[in-house]
């Protein structure tokens, strides 16, 4: 239903977009990529939302970057509709909706001085970025209804308009899924850690005395992808990095610079700084991750094999046991409970895990446990 009603108002709009084909072919200018009004669109941004498609699960087929610029066209055109027809949102609504996000990014983010510090500006500042991107997602919103508040459709009309649709070409709608876990982490002992660090160090020593950061990332790095672009990761923003990595590669200011070493889930890092253009940086690494010896891992497993026994012998609850057992705080606070980052819910598609676990799910039934 949302996508039929998407065309219609993509449809009433075609003149703009008409209109704005041609003339992004006549004035590209740079990383332009599109112009509807005073809106403009980087090929930046259409690489940044594919990448975000991408990490959240999300499959669009081989045409995703023509997918993810057709969004931002479409916020785009109902943006620059909205101020045709007149069409705004009060100041009120765009502050208490921008309320609402920055008490939850400070709450993910574990305070507002780590929220200052993952964005490298006073509080000040990140609400005025995040104050013109939310007044823009309002008002397409409004516009949007605007647009559709007087459509009616019947359940007949898209029982009929579906049956137009050759049987091969309907699209698929993923199973969801819910699961809760109990998660137990092999154990690193200290002298592997100190091995990593003494690696990195001497890795950035030797970047140092004249040596190629690239290939020391190439030849060392446990980050496969990165290590055969010798470490590059590209132009980047603050947002598509972990907080304690974009805070030390943001803090970087001199070319070919090496950061110190940097622990992030992923596990530790150095970064070479190649420059900045804007909101971007360009930017190498070399991780390294701890791997646990073989006995940690059966001692692991051991643990794990105990912990199922007790539950299927019904000595204790899955719920239970996540909550006194588990190594992942986040789960087992909710008794197991895994929660879709993406959504906010318990509920997940096949296309969001990944593929280990999702065959292992496929083979299940409800309240069994692997």
């Amino acid at each position: 239903m949302k996508m039929i009603l998407k065309k219609i108002i993509l449809l009433s709009l075609s003149v703009l977009l008409i209109g704005l084909t041609g003339y992004a072919q006549e004035k590209m200018i740079d990383e332009i990529v599109g112009v509807v009004g005073q809106k403009i669109i980087l090929k930046s941004d259409v690489e940044s939302m594919a990448l975000q498609y991408k990490s959240r699960g999300e499959n669009h087929g081989d045409n995703l970057k023509c997918f993810a610029f057709e969004e931002l066209l479409y916020q785009a055109l109902l943006v620059n509709q909205a101020k045709t027809d007149s069409i705004e949102v009060s100041d009120i609504q765009v502050e208490g909706e921008l309320t609402r996000r920055m008490n939850k990014f400070e709450e993910q983010m574990g305070g507002r001085e780590a929220m200052e510090k993952y964005f490298n500006k006073p509080y000040s500042e990140i609400e005025n970025h995040f104050r013109s991107i939310i007044k823009d997602q309002l008002t397409a919103q409004q516009m949007e209804n605007t647009i559709t508040g007087d459509i009616s459709v019947t359940p007949q009309e898209v029982k009929k308009y579906f049956k137009t649709i050759p049987k091969d070409s309907l699209p698929l709608i993923d199973t969801k899924i819910e699961l809760a876990q109990i998660v137990i982490y092999p154990k690193i002992k200290d002298k592997q850690i100190k091995q990593i660090k003494k690696s990195l160090q001497e890795y950035k020593d030797r970047v140092q005395k004249g040596e190629d950061f690239g290939f020391l990332a190439g030849m060392y790095s446990d980050d496969i992808a990165s290590a055969q672009k010798d470490g590059d990761l590209g132009w980047v923003r603050r947002g598509d990095l972990v907080p304690e990595f974009a805070a030390a590669a943001f803090a970087m200011t001199k070319p070919n610079e090496v950061s110190d070493i940097i622990k992030t889930e992923y596990g530790y890092h150095i970064i070479q700084f190649l420059g900045s253009k804007g909101e971007r940086i360009h930017i190498k690494h070399i991780l390294k991750i701890p791997k646990p010896l073989t006995s940690e891992k059966i001692k692991a497993k051991a643990k794990l094999d105990s912990i199922a026994a007790n539950i299927r012998s019904g000595k204790i609850s899955f719920e239970q046991a996540a909550i006194l057992y588990s190594d992942d705080k986040e789960s087992s606070n909710s008794g197991g409970i895994v929660v879709n980052p993406y959504t906010g819910t318990s509920e997940f598609s096949s296309s969001q895990l990944d593929p280990a676990t999702n065959y292992i799910l496929k083979q299940m039934k409800t309240g069994e446990i692997s």
